[in-house]
């Protein structure tokens, strides 16, 4: 896990704790404990406060997009046609709903979204962009961005 700045409520072995599991998230409490230094009742309930406060939001699989044949990645930038705050809503709820958008992000700058958008390939993408994309409410451009190669693509 990149060693971000975490709050200063979190001492060492809850660090300790939220990097093991960032790295494993299926680490038995044994193997965390161990890990981290502590006994495990200890670990138990530091993870359980992780939990309770949203230090931890949850656990879940890391899927392989290769093998579902989802190799294509593009980001697309989205400029609207309206920023007031019901259009910006609109937006977020409908772009939610498309499952090829796998990240959503409202940019400052010369344009309002950047959208990570995941397909088996160019033809694909450009019926996404073309049907679903373009159609989002308040969609007034859009540009694309296609990877060559991801050099590096991990979550927080």
């Amino acid at each position: 896990m990149a060693k971000a700045a975490l709050p200063s409520e979190l001492d060492a072995f809850d660090r300790k704790i939220v990097d093991a599991l960032a790295d494993d998230g299926r680490m038995s409490i044994t193997d965390l404990s161990q890990k981290v230094g502590l006994s495990k009742t200890p670990c138990q309930m530091r993870l359980r406060r992780l939990l309770d406060e949203g230090y931890i939001t949850g656990f879940r699989a890391t899927l392989n997009p290769q093998k579902f044949g989802l190799d294509h990645i593009a980001f697309a930038e989205v400029k609207l046609s309206d920023t007031r705050e019901k259009a910006l809503d609109e937006f977020n709820t409908a772009v939610k709903k498309l499952r090829e958008v796998e990240e959503c992000h409202m940019i400052a700058g010369s344009f309002d979204y950047l959208l990570k958008v995941r397909t088996a390939d160019i033809r694909r993408y450009r019926l996404v962009l073309g049907e679903k994309i373009s159609a989002l409410p308040h969609v007034a451009s859009t540009s694309t961005f296609v990877v060559m190669q991801s050099v590096k693509d991990k979550g927080f």
